[in-house]
């Protein structure tokens, strides 16, 4: 039997960051330079994003806290608080968002109850505690007690992929196992003001969300779109180990986002699909794009230029990926899923449809994917993705000073 992602559902916070507004707050902050204020103004104005999603009910104009902790709208000033005060947050909000994922994705398996599940993959980098989200999800849930589980840590943007091929890796070795796979990360926790490019560009790109799956071999009926998991493979690159990293500081988590990693995935992305590619004899001599779907990670619009020209996939075979980053930006190692989730929503016949799938992390490590959509897509009539619907927020070329671009058009991870 076939591992077979049986359902996949997305939940993100309340609180929406429209980012011509974050672009300005970032912009006042006391202490920048005036080359970080134009650093500020060039990262979010190219980042190809218009909304993203925050736990932090504080980061919004809209209504000011009596005793602000994150921000403090009287003064629009982005505040610094201990990675302790983070991580509280991180518990109890990202707990609410693996539980909601997690409960959509078993609603929306048919033929798959609670009590059928018995393997629980959980996968965050952007905070910790234990008895940890595993543990809550199955409380939540009512799942069995003796459900196995286990959680992915600290991974990056890529551990989607480990997750969902472990999630295999169980069922195919038990046909009747019921994998529930969930990734959630609160990278808004970690925000911070600084005249460092690195810093301002992960400011400009991260958010928070969530997505779950459901993987089984069992032998049910499916009554909509769902994917087979085929194949999937790590490729370590042999440069980019300090070009992109995430540790722990006394003020939240610090991110390292090299302006060179779009360079290294661009010089390393065909060795890296060379194995996954040959694990299926019907892929040899076609050309990238004759692959129908690419569920790219959007580390960033500069990381889908790359990508989209190195292979060249046409603008449409990036639509789900650039959309996923328009209207969610970047929430780690739960975009890919995102994206994933963009294409099983398209309408389309009920033929097989290819999808090669790739993410990216520290390391640099690239991980990919080989999967095939199957089962009948959305009800005719559904509005099918268009590249217009597609074209990135602020995302010209000509929006970056010239003597910016070198540090800024091609950061993203």
């Amino acid at each position: 039997m076939t591992a077979i992602l049986r359902s996949l559902e997305t939940a993100v916070p309340d609180t929406i960051m429209v980012q011509p507004q974050v672009r300005d707050v970032f912009a006042a902050q006391p202490g920048l330079t005036r080359l970080g204020r134009r650093l500020v103004g060039a990262a979010f104005d190219s980042s190809g994003i218009a909304t993203r999603y925050t736990a932090v009910r504080e980061l919004t104009l809209d209504a000011a806290a009596e005793d602000p902790v994150f921000f403090d709208q009287k003064e629009l000033r982005i505040l610094t608080p201990s990675t302790k005060t983070r991580n509280e947050v991180y518990a109890e909000e990202g707990t609410k968002l693996f539980i909601e994922a997690a409960r959509k994705a078993l609603d929306a398996a048919q033929g798959i109850g609670a009590a059928d599940v018995t393997h629980v993959v959980t996968v965050s980098c952007t905070g910790f505690f234990a008895p940890g989200p595993d543990y809550k999800v199955v409380r939540a849930l009512d799942l069995s007690p003796s459900v196995q589980r286990y959680h992915l840590g600290f991974m990056g943007c890529y551990a989607a992929f480990p997750a969902l091929r472990a999630a295999k890796a169980f069922c195919d070795a038990d046909p009747d196992a019921v994998v529930l796979v969930i990734a959630a990360e609160l990278c808004s926790l970690h925000v911070r003001s600084s005249n460092n490019p690195d810093t301002i560009v992960g400011s400009s790109l991260f958010a928070d969300g969530a997505a779950a799956a459901i993987v089984s071999a069992r032998d049910l009926p499916l009554t909509g779109p769902a994917l087979t998991l085929d194949h999937f493979e790590t490729v370590l690159t042999p440069v980019g180990e300090e070009s992109m990293a995430w540790n722990i500081g006394d003020e939240g988590f610090e991110m390292v986002l090299g302006t060179y990693v779009p360079h290294i995935i661009d010089e390393h992305i065909i060795g890296a699909l060379e194995p996954l590619l040959a694990r299926d004899a019907s892929l040899q001599g076609l050309d990238y794009s004759e692959i129908e779907h690419w569920a790219i990670h959007p580390g960033g619009r500069s990381i889908l230029d790359k990508v989209e020209a190195k292979l060249g996939l046409t603008k449409d075979q990036l639509v789900p990926a650039r959309e996923t980053l328009r209207d969610y930006g970047n929430m780690s190692s739960a975009t890919v899923m995102f994206v994933l989730k963009n294409i099983l929503d398209q309408p389309g016949s009920d033929g097989n449809n290819r999808i090669c799938s790739m993410a990216f992390g520290p390391g640099l490590t690239v991980e990919t994917a080989l999967l095939t959509r199957i089962g009948a897509g959305p009800a005719a009539g559904a509005a099918p993705a268009t590249t217009a619907d597609a074209a990135p927020a602020g995302g010209q070329d000509d929006v970056v000073p010239a003597d910016l671009a070198p540090i800024l058009t091609d950061a993203g991870a």
